[in-house]
């Protein structure tokens, strides 16, 4: 009977195998067969992308009547065209071309499509790759019901400077963190694959580095070498490749020189030559032609020419394929198997998602409108909400707030705040006012009839003028807890919007220092896109939540935080500095020969002579309303080779008063190498849920492997020598053993 079973499952697995080689086979013919018929200009249309005119996330430029070019297959991609009715109607226009080749379309469908989630960056500080999962499935069932084929996302740039404004569409800092948070995001937005009407194209951005731009200034220059590179900045492009992305975006920064949409080091000979990517590249907005602004190329004709040969495959909006690579090709200067090799990369996706088949099958109007209103997919969107928040402080256990508490204050310009909490890179729905709670809104309901709501708003967002302030500090004196709501604007996070000063905005401190000199106890709760510059409230405000900006349903995610509905698990996924004069600012930053001894060494050491040695919130830092204590580390062994497994345990006791989540992480030092070794590198984690006073034991396993790093000649080895080990709840605090690795 076993060995029937067997047969049975060889059998199966046999005809699996024949039926996806057979279809590869069957869409390899397809595809030979049309490139053989299509005309060079044909070709070329399909590495062409195009805005809508009515939407767009960059300059919108208008040139013609754009349904011609599509009548005559110039034009293989839309971006920024949404909802079943219109991608159909363009849709049927290409059904009137020559060859009917389906347009993609493609959309910025950041961090949701009708349903708005919390901030990537913010979903980063859950550290639950599930919930992160679903919220990319969510987006994606959402806008292939809209008629969406294509996200451009996700963003998996490690960055370590908040100045930068972008950092709120990526995972932070760290590249570990960073890689699950791409596979994820990936899987999310792919789904089952490609074919179901649910999946849409994920698109990996930007490649590469772009996150290291100088002085945190969006667009600009990166310069580093190929070891920081290969170590820190590529493991997340490369754990999204072999997630099966379909696509990735260059960056808009030169790499050392040489602008990354005609960088052929970056897309020929990493991604789809050592990666073997088999996707397709496209530029970022009008990229190819910047290369002309950079002094890289002389004209679109050149840029063409470089970005083309060097492996991009689509031209987003600069126009320099469709007017300049037919010339190109008829002079030599790009070879046919270069256009051949694009088309048949964009072709393929277009065949993948079936589009061939029924180029309608995304434009479904039923499916839109029952998608449009998921009351699945808000609940789902509270609860990631709720899981992004990180507890920053909580002094006397302030928090969480009693529902039966006689008066509460509510003070501060985000207090009302509706369209604020759907941050950056969302959409704004005409009906947001009705379905996108203020935390005002959420409070009320949340607290008993017996609790009365005081409000006062103290200031605007970027205000200079500090004329609310007494009606503010009336309102607090009145109450017996204090809740503001403080932070950014939601446009000032996002592409573009770098900052060099990334205090607070406005007097919104200078009304916290007024609340707090009233004798109450008052909980701050603070809104952004990014790490924040607050020293004052971190100093003396009694309790800090640190909110970003959290979707459409963030102001009850908050709400059930405040009052203990749900106990805060976020860790923070970006270091947070004392001031911009520590950026860029990481934990797994080299030492030097002079490191500081103390936080206020500064006697010809690495320090300033002004600043405390520390951030202010160290990477992987997040408190809960319960407390975690660990024991110390066991090791299975102190030494191990490679072959062998060394398993690292530790016990995690819940000794508080709450149920509550904690997320345990493990950190290694390599003591001594060939090359400078950072002084701590997260290894591993693992989120687990500890009833109050329960215990659980947390184990760890590593290899040789998971020790090795790029040496001098960019090999990638491990190196025999003695290491240490820290497993806790954040990269400063933890416990620590030391182990060697034996040749």
């Amino acid at each position: 009977m076993k060995r029937v079973a067997l047969l049975l499952v060889f059998s199966l697995s046999t005809v699996l195998l024949s039926a996806q080689t057979t279809n590869v086979a069957k869409m390899n013919r397809f595809l030979d067969s049309l490139l053989r018929i299509m005309t060079l200009e044909e070709k070329i249309g399909q590495m062409n992308q195009y805005s809508s005119d009515f939407a767009a996330t960059g300059p919108i430029t208008k040139d013609g009547d754009k349904q011609t070019q599509i009548r005559k297959g110039l034009i293989g991609s839309y971006l920024n065209v949404t909802g079943a009715e219109r991608t159909r109607s363009l849709q049927e226009i290409a059904m009137q071309s020559r060859l009917k080749i389906p347009l993609l379309f493609g959309q910025d469908v950041i961090h949701g499509y009708r349903t708005i989630f919390p901030l990537p960056l913010a979903e980063a500080a859950s550290w639950d790759m599930d919930a992160i999962e679903l919220s990319a499935r969510i987006a994606a069932i959402e806008a292939s019901a809209a008629g969406i084929h294509w996200t451009f996302a996700p963003m998996v740039d490690i960055s370590r400077d908040p100045r930068w404004g972008r950092v709120m569409e990526g995972a932070g800092e760290d590249p570990l963190l960073g890689s699950f948070i791409a596979k994820a995001r990936v899987k999310g937005f792919q789904g089952k694959g490609f074919g179901y009407t649910d999946a849409v194209l994920a698109c990996v951005k930007h490649f590469a580095a772009y996150g290291a731009a100088v002085g945190g200034r969006d667009y600009n220059s990166v310069d580093m070498s190929n070891r920081m590179l290969y170590e820190t900045y590529l493991p997340p492009f490369k754990a999204a490749a072999d997630a099966g992305a379909a696509t990735f975006m260059n960056s808009f920064n030169d790499l050392n020189g040489i602008p990354a949409t005609g960088n052929r080091f970056l897309q020929r000979d990493i991604l789809k030559g050592q990666w073997k990517f088999t996707g397709f590249v496209v530029s970022d907005w009008g990229s190819v032609g910047e290369m002309v602004n950079h002094g890289y190329a002389k004209d679109n004709y050149e840029a063409a020419m470089l970005a083309a040969n060097a492996g991009s495959d689509m031209d987003m909006e600069s126009r320099a394929y469709i007017q300049h690579l037919a010339r190109l090709v008829k002079e030599g200067k790009v070879k046919m198997s270069v256009i051949d090799d694009a088309v048949r990369r964009i072709l393929r996706k277009k065949y993948e998602l079936g589009l061939f088949t029924d180029p309608y099958k995304f434009s479904n109007v039923e499916r839109e409108k029952q998608q449009w209103n998921n009351p699945q997919h808000l609940a789902a969107a509270k609860e990631i909400a709720a899981k992004s928040i990180v507890l920053l402080k909580n002094e006397k256990q302030l928090l969480p707030i009693s529902k039966q508490t006689k008066k509460i204050a509510l003070i501060g310009p985000l207090v009302k705040a509706v369209k604020e909490h759907l941050g950056f890179w969302s959409y704004d729905w005409d009906d947001d006012s009705v379905r996108v709670p203020s935390l005002y809104q959420a409070v009320q309901n949340k607290v008993s009839s017996a609790t009365q709501l005081l409000y006062a708003k103290g200031c605007e967002l970027t205000d200079t003028s500090s004329t609310g302030f007494a009606e503010a500090v009336n309102t607090a004196a009145n109450a017996d807890v204090v809740v503001m709501y403080v932070g950014e604007k939601r446009d000032m996070s996002g592409e573009a919007k770098s900052r060099s000063n990334i205090h607070i905005p406005g007097v919104q401190e200078e009304l916290i220092k007024a609340v707090v000199a009233t004798g109450k106890p008052v909980v701050v709760l603070i809104a952004a896109g990014r790490p924040l510059v607050f020293n004052w409230t971190a100093e003396n405000v009694p309790a800090i939540l640190y909110t970003w900006w959290l979707g459409t349903k963030g102001a009850d995610a908050i709400a059930d935080v405040l009052f203990g509905d749900y106990n805060p698990s976020g860790k923070l996924p970006m270091t947070f500095p004392r001031s911009e004069g520590q950026i860029p600012v990481y934990y797994n930053h080299y030492n030097t020969g002079r490191p500081a001894k103390s936080e206020t060494d500064v006697n010809y050491v690495s320090a300033y002579t002004d600043l405390l040695n520390s951030p202010q919130y160290p990477f992987g830092f997040g408190l809960s309303y319960t407390q975690f204590e660990y024991s110390d580390i066991q090791l299975n062994k102190s030494s191990f080779k490679a072959g062998e497994t060394l398993t690292a345990t530790v016990t995690v006791i819940n000794n508080g008063n709450y149920d509550g989540e904690e997320v345990v992480q493990l950190y290694t030092r390599d003591i001594t190498g060939s090359v400078v070794r950072p002084v701590k590198e997260l290894k591993a984690f693992q989120k687990i849920k500890l009833k109050k006073g329960e215990s659980k034991q947390v184990q760890f396993t590593l290899t040789a492997n998971d020790l090795r790093f790029y040496n001098g000649q960019l090999q990638y080895i491990y190196e025999p020598g003695e290491f240490h080990l820290f497993i806790g709840g954040n990269s400063r605090d933890g416990k620590k053993v030391k182990f060697e690795l034996k040749k």
